[in-house]
């Protein structure tokens, strides 16, 4: 089942693509966000980053193109399975180790962030999407696989980041292995639900905002 009124938009502002706009609004906001953070601008300058996320997330799925049914259980799922597990994580220390969230991602139920499954959607989307643009046509075991190893790929870049800068914090700082067996033990099967129900979408902006991703936390990595 689709809904026609919720196809991508197809206009153009300044001569660029509605797609190609939005790509540049995310460049702009990721810029704005290394600057502000590295230099910084404002102690609290950071706790923008919700806003960013659900930003990043609206622009991406304005350009998803036909809906279906099941992209909007994707996305519940992809939401719910993300929260669920790092509020077990949290409460239990068995999934991904023993951390805690600062407040750098806003409100907490039992000390979980409502925005860590926004994040987790985001992620989980948009490395689909990538993982199908890589590999075309191949088998939803292949993608899904490597969109999930992407996943865990960025997490590893993301952990010292966001312990440097209150995101959240490990117990005795460092980052035990069982973190990532734990991201991939979540991202994997929501990678293949999402290369098993959507074989052949694409959309430009969902790469581009992984690619984002990638540079924003390499340069906070950096310098």
């Amino acid at each position: 089942m689709t809904s026609k009124s919720l196809e991508a938009p197809n206009w153009k502002f300044l001569g660029l693509q509605s797609a190609d706009l939005s790509i540049a609004v995310l460049s702009v906001l990721y810029l704005v966000g290394i600057v502000g953070i590295l230099l910084p601008i404002h102690p609290d300058f950071i706790l923008l980053t919700p806003l960013n996320l659900l930003v990043s997330v609206g622009l991406v799925l304005l350009h998803h193109g036909e809906w279906q049914r099941k992209t909007i259980s994707y996305l519940l799922i992809a939401y719910l399975a993300g929260f669920g597990a790092e509020l077990f994580g949290v409460q239990t220390g068995l999934l991904f180790g023993d951390y805690a969230y600062g407040r750098v991602l806003g409100p907490k139920i039992w000390g979980t962030p409502l925005m860590i499954g926004v994040n987790w959607l985001m992620l989980g989307y948009c490395a689909g999407i990538l993982s199908n643009t890589l590999l075309g046509q191949r088998s939803f075991w292949l993608r899904g696989t490597l969109a999930a190893l992407m996943m865990v790929g960025l997490d590893v870049m993301i952990e010292p980041v966001a312990m440097a800068y209150g995101f959240w914090s490990w117990e005795g700082d460092v980052v035990p292995l069982q973190n990532y067996l734990g991201w991939l033990a979540v991202a994997w099967p929501l990678e293949l639900l999402f290369a098993y129900w959507h074989p052949a979408r694409h959309n430009k902006v969902a790469v581009a905002l992984f690619c984002l991703q990638i540079i924003f936390f390499a340069a906070l990595l950096i310098f």
